[in-house]
């Protein structure tokens, strides 16, 4: 027999933030009702059976294929369904995801004039998904206890986990509703849980624009920079995040301001991490989080897709990959740039879930905002851009000394692509941003040109290191940017929905 928080009936609403209370006040309630039992059930108390609290879900039922999208609208890839049908989703995190969530329930309401349905799921929630941030008191039980764990409470299920909506696989059993979001609610917790342990930060701090690099170097420059931009009082940015959730806030930012991020940052106290974790990240916070959010991937595809896999689920605007490269071309000098605007993916990573065939378009967005940003810091434009940047394919490989392999195979193959540059990470970043609907750009720096005899050896690397890391880096900061002043709404292209794609951004 289940142990459950009271029940909770299905109540429809025609008001976006009425809808997003009810899910609110569910999620509450699941959440107190599973840590009430979990620290009782760590005190040694014997519990009344098996205890369980569920998701939350929003659920929309349209009878026709038009729709009522009014003018504001009109432009958008997303905020409503394929037709008609049943329509659903879980959702999590109210807290974390209410500007998300809203912006989702009031575009359903305006383009299919038809009520919202919110109620209490099926899908438990898994203990481990309500412990509060830095809460670990499963770690107090004993062996024993902890192996009872599983006949008391519901434990991760990968099975209600899978990327099925994201890759397009997914097929809805008779009677069973169409998805709405290509997230489950317990797969963006899992998500949560792990960018907690890769980053070492709160999901909560996560901006809307991320960057993405293979190199601390621009990591040292992005912290002097953060840095540096708290001392404005008069600046954009309320705080900077670093791993441990150490917050330096901006001078003279008064307790309380900047909104709901104001008053998470007046409860914050980060404690400095004894070592870094695998991905740190850092953030440059605004209050409606559109700041900017950076992560030292290292070096390799895996870690590429791993990082990539979580903070989709929090729907960023775009993420942008900045790092070095090898040029491929005799014509090009080290420090030069290359703007990515096709890649070939023998990274390898995701085969199984994106096949080869699939093309990874250019996205005229992006690619006009970074060549724009280009021609600002630089202040080269026109046919002079083209002395210090150039557009063209990048191969990305999984083999980092490919160019050791017999038979000249991979440059012959690199040749036929008509690649420019060769890294180990953008085709993936690239290619899963296509895969989850996230607008993605590349712009790297040439660091070497091994096919024509030049490698980095320890003095030139330290000098190209100080010549180009802080341009660089102020490059795509310029250009998240003009990104946000242009506004998230342009930047969703349809080039990254598919045929019958879900309602939710």
């Amino acid at each position: 027999m289940s142990h459950m928080p009271e029940f909770i009936a299905p109540a429809r609403f025609n008001d976006a933030p009425a809808a997003l209370a009810q899910v609110d006040r569910i999620y509450r309630a699941g959440l107190a009702h599973l840590r009430d039992a979990m620290a009782r059930f760590v005190a040694g108390e014997a519990m009344p059976g098996r205890v369980r609290a569920c998701y939350p879900f929003v659920r929309v039922h349209t009878h026709t294929t038009s729709r009522l999208t009014p003018p504001l609208n009109a432009g958008l890839s997303y905020g409503f369904v394929a037709g008609p049908g049943r329509y659903e989703t879980t959702l999590t995190r109210p807290d974390l995801f209410s500007r998300y969530y809203g912006d989702q329930f009031r575009l359903l309401l305006e383009n299919h004039g038809v009520e919202l349905e919110v109620g209490t799921s099926t899908q438990p929630i898994p203990v481990h998904f309500s412990f509060a941030e830095n809460e670990h008191i499963e770690g107090n039980l004993s062996p024993e206890r902890r192996a009872l764990m599983r006949d008391v409470f519901d434990l991760p299920d990968l099975g209600a986990m899978d990327d099925g909506i994201a890759n397009g696989t997914h097929e809805a059993r008779p009677g069973e509703a169409q998805p709405l979001s290509l997230f489950t609610a317990a797969r963006v917790d899992y998500s949560l849980h792990r960018l907690r342990h890769y980053t070492g930060t709160a999901p909560d701090w996560f901006q809307n624009f991320v960057l993405f690099t293979n190199y601390q170097f621009y990591i040292d420059e992005f912290v002097r920079l953060g840095r540096e931009a708290m001392t404005d009082e008069n600046g954009d940015y309320l705080a900077f995040i670093e791993p441990g959730n150490v917050v330096t806030r901006r001078r003279g930012l008064a307790p309380g301001a900047g909104g709901a991020m104001g008053s998470l940052l007046d409860g914050s106290q980060g404690t400095p991490p004894p070592r870094l974790p695998q991905m740190p990240a850092y953030h440059l916070v605004r209050g409606d989080h559109t700041g900017i959010t950076m992560v030292n991937i290292g070096v390799g595809p895996a870690n590429a897709k791993t990082i990539t896999d979580h903070i989709a689920v929090l729907r960023p605007h775009a993420w942008l990959m900045l790092g070095h490269c090898a040029g491929l071309r005799q014509g090009q000098l080290l420090g030069d740039y290359v703007l990515a605007h096709a890649y070939v993916r023998e990274d390898h990573v995701l085969d199984e879930e994106l096949p080869l065939w699939v093309p990874i378009p250019a996205l005229a967005e992006i690619q006009l905002a970074l060549e724009q940003a280009v021609a600002q810091i630089t202040q080269v434009s026109g046919p002079d851009l083209k002395r210090v940047m150039r557009t063209g394919t990048v191969a990305s490989t999984d083999n980092r000394n490919w160019e050791l392999l017999p038979g000249n195979q991979p440059q012959r193959r690199f040749s036929q692509s008509r690649a420019i540059a060769l890294d180990m990470e953008s085709a993936t970043i690239a290619a899963n941003g296509f895969r989850f609907r996230v607008p993605y750009g590349t712009l790297l720096c040439v660091s070497d040109k091994p096919l024509h005899g030049e490698i980095k050896l320890p003095g030139m690397a330290d000098h190209f290191y100080r010549q180009r890391v802080e341009q660089h880096l102020r490059i795509g900061m310029a250009a998240i940017d003009i990104l946000r002043r242009e506004g998230s709404s342009r930047l969703h292209s349809r080039k990254l929905r598919s045929f019958a794609e879900v309602a939710f951004q």
